[in-house]
C-alpha cells in the first residue's frame, strides 16, 4: 500500500470461497490481503458506492425543497418545445 495515513485495523468475517479468492489473488499478484481488499473496496466505492451517496444527497435535497415538480418541468418543455415549432 502507499504511504498514506491508514486507519486502524478491522476485523471482518468471509465466506470461505470469497477469502480463497481474495488469498489467490494476493498471490498472483505478490500483494497483500488487505492490498486486494482495498482495492475491491474502492472499485465499489467508485461505482455502487458513490450512486447511493448521490442518491441519498439528492433525497436530502428533495426534502429540503430544493427541487422541481416534475409536473411544472413538464409542462415548461412543453412550452419550449411548442415555440420551437411555431
Amino acid at each position: 500500500m502507499s504511504n498514506r495515513e491508514l486507519s486502524d485495523p478491522i476485523t471482518m468475517r468471509l465466506p470461505t470461497d470469497v477469502l480463497a479468492e481474495m488469498e489467490e489473488i494476493a498471490e498472483i499478484c505478490g500483494r497483500t490481503r488487505s492490498w486486494v481488499v482495498v482495492r475491491a473496496l474502492k472499485s465499489y466505492l467508485a461505482a455502487e458506492g458513490r450512486e447511493i451517496i448521490e442518491i441519498d444527497r439528492a433525497r436530502r435535497d428533495v426534502e429540503a425543497g430544493n427541487g422541481y415538480d416534475l409536473d411544472d418541468v413538464i409542462d415548461e418543455l412543453e412550452g419550449i418545445v411548442k415555440g420551437a415549432a411555431a
